[in-house]
């Protein structure tokens, strides 16, 4: 027996079918005339009505029913794929979900759902219907077909039940079940646990053989069946003349669907290339902490290797590390999901947002096929959704307006994602009437957020929307106007080590652009050395390194500036800024970093060099310490701090300024 819990298993099964439904519905919505959407859609709602009442979810089996119902009849041409009703089905979609995830879910809601989804198949324009042909004494094409299906010994076990399967094949036309026992042991080696029966079904049916698949759809991988058509207008009776060696008509050779029992065929052993394996996620993160102590360890090898004189541990560390390395970049890959799944989720909310503002808004996506670490996947979902309610409440838009403005009745929503170097950039863009400066001042004014007539860049300017409590929204409504949606996104991609950057033309929209680091565990860093102090800088942000000599040391003095291929950067002297109370080493280093939107430089002592560093966070006692965003463990056994460079640029700027103003 497995050792998984079917429920569970059901569950993220069925939160996949559920995400498959959402996304045909979705798709319809834009083409509903599409058959093949349409046909997706049901086979997606009757596969998961099958599935449940198989695992005991009776409850949602009984509820898809009526949606599954209702899209039969769209699949027949009875009724149009209206956008009531994929609405409807939308809106049962979330009590599906409630009710498959085992959360309490009110019944009468369910009912008034149900309510709801009658009046939009009630109401739908019906097809225009065929002139009645004669009636004549021949009625539909009837197939006759052998049905032979055995399931594997665990699936009882498992959750499945065969009754509703042969129930399902009834339904499907005339029917006349026969089982087969010849695989059943003795008494004694019986286990009562265990599934040794098979069934013959010879089933006359007007259904083609796609819909006697679906019968077995969500078993079919771990089962035998095999369909075979027998006679075009034959009576069930077919199989006895069969037997006696009457001459058939065969319309097709048997076909093998589905078996995994025995030796594999060549066919299937060549369709096995792209099997995936289901890992829960806490495997994963306890791999990756493996390989972390790996890393670390390794680095202890490399140090003691290093200062023996045998060539052998030598030879071997360089091995250990050159497969550590490999391993870690393997975990990393692991590790890595496209960003698809996250921007897939949003359709359905733009689709909601529409509904709710009274807009036409469209949502187009570009990079789904850029990855990103899972971990960093999951903590984006809350902040992209703040950020897209956002630029649908503020920034698109009433079509009314943007027809008057020159523009098209529909408001674009446009998610991107690409990759540069260690980071992704996210970027959310919408075609709406742009930031207001005039506004975000005297708000930010008003909140006391700066003072009245304060000089400020245009970047600075737009950072205050990402204020705590701001808002320029004239009335709270359920989308937004608290002003708490901007400070919960900055404070999450602070706390994924990422940064924000906007954009915003006046009547032509604005543009939120989010740098995230590709992992949260290990990253490449550059050692360096400040007084006593070892810390690391993450490489993905280094530009360049150069010498600063002691005459630019003293010329630099009260400007921190420093003259770079006929550019002024400004630079931070980590010794003042971390107070070693050490005088500083005659040839000091200056590391010029990128924030995404300048460069500066960072005076240290002295470059250790590149470091494989793998992240452990700090305890809550430093946790507001910012300019730090994690450490990690030396080869020595000693400690070193990661440096958080947009942190350490902003406090570096805070005490130029006060010194500048004691000056």
């Amino acid at each position: 027996m497995s050792d998984a819990d079917p429920v569970e298993i059901f569950r993220q099964e069925a939160q996949e079918l559920l995400e498959t439904i959402e996304q045909g519905l979705l798709d319809l919505a834009h083409r509903p005339g599409d058959r093949d959407l349409v046909d997706a859609v049901f086979r997606g709602l009757h596969t998961l009505k099958g599935s449940g009442a198989m695992f005991g979810f009776d409850a949602l089996a009984a509820f898809t029913h009526h949606c599954e119902t209702a899209f039969d009849r769209v699949r027949k041409g009875e009724v149009p794929a209206s956008a009531e009703l994929v609405s409807a089905v939308l809106n049962a979609q979330d009590h599906m979900r409630a009710l498959a995830e085992g959360r309490e879910a009110s019944e009468s809601a369910g009912q008034a759902l149900l309510e709801a989804l009658q009046r939009a198949v009630d109401g739908a324009a019906p097809q225009a219907a065929a002139p009645a042909a004669p009636a004549t004494p021949a009625g539909p094409a009837m197939t006759t077909w052998k049905v032979r299906f055995s399931l594997p010994a665990d699936a009882l076990a498992n959750g499945t039940r065969p009754l509703p399967l042969l129930d399902e094949l009834r339904e499907l036309g005339d029917c006349a079940v026969a089982t087969i026992t010849d695989n059943v042991p003795a008494l004694a080696a019986l286990n009562p646990t265990e599934c040794h029966l098979g069934w013959e079904v010879i089933l006359t049916t007007s259904h083609p053989r796609d819909a006697i698949e679906d019968v077995f759809i969500f078993v079919i991988d771990d089962m035998t069946l095999e369909i075979e058509a027998l006679e075009t207008g034959a009576p069930p009776e077919v199989e006895a003349e069969a037997e006696a060696g009457a001459e058939i008509v065969q319309a097709s050779a048997p076909v093998l669907v589905a078996e995994t029992r025995g030796e594999p065929s060549t066919e299937a052993k060549a369709g096995r290339g792209g099997d995936t394996v289901r890992v829960p996620a806490e495997r994963l993160d306890e791999l990756m902490d493996r390989v972390g102590e790996l890393v670390i360890a390794q680095s202890r090898l490399t140090q003691v290797a290093a200062a023996a004189t045998d060539t052998s541990l030598r030879d071997v560390a360089e091995e250990i590390e050159r497969l550590a390395a490999e391993l870690r970049d393997t975990m990393m890959v692991v590790r890595m999901v496209p960003i698809a799944q996250l921007f897939g989720r949003f359709r359905r909310l733009i689709h909601d947002l529409a509904r709710d503002t009274g807009k036409t808004i469209e949502l187009s996506t570009e990079g789904e096929t850029t990855e990103l670490d899972k971990t960093v996947i999951e903590r984006l979902a809350d902040p992209l959704v703040h950020l897209i309610r956002n630029a649908a409440d503020h920034g698109l838009e009433t079509p009314a307006d943007r027809l008057a403005a020159g523009k098209p009745a529909t408001g674009h929503v446009t998610l991107a994602a690409r990759q540069a170097g260690a980071e992704v950039i996210i970027t959310i863009t919408d075609d709406g009437r742009g930031v207001d400066r005039a506004r975000v001042r005297a708000k930010a004014e008003d909140n006391g957020l700066i003072a009245a007539g304060a000089v400020l860049s245009d970047n600075e300017l737009l950072q205050l929307i990402f204020a705590p409590g701001f808002s320029t929204a004239d009335a709270i409504t359920s989308l937004s106007g608290r002003g708490v949606g901007m400070d919960v996104v900055k404070r999450t991609i602070e706390g994924l080590r990422g940064s924000i950057e906007m954009t915003s033309e006046p009547g032509k929209g604005s543009q939120i652009a989010l740098r995230i680091p590709l992992t949260l565990a290990i990253i490449d860093g550059l050692m360096v050395r400040v007084g006593d102090g070892r810390y690391v800088i993450p490489l993905a942000a280094v530009e360049e390194c150069v010498e600063l000599t002691p005459q630019q040391d003293i010329r630099s003095t009260g400007r921190s500036l420093i003259t770079l291929r006929d550019q002024l950067v400004p630079f931070i002297r980590l010794r003042d800024l971390f107070r070693t109370g050490q005088a500083p080493d005659p040839h000091q280093k200056v590391v010029v970093v990128s924030t995404g939107h300048e460069r500066v430089g960072l005076v240290v002592d002295q470059i250790l060099g590149d470091h494989q560093t793998v992240i452990k966070s700090l305890s809550p006692f430093h946790a507001d310490v910012e300019v730090f965003s994690g450490a990690t463990i030396l080869g020595d056994g000693g400690v070193a701090l990661i440096l958080d460079v947009s942190h350490l640029v902003s406090a570096g700027q805070r005490q130029d300024a006060q010194l500048r103003a004691v000056g």
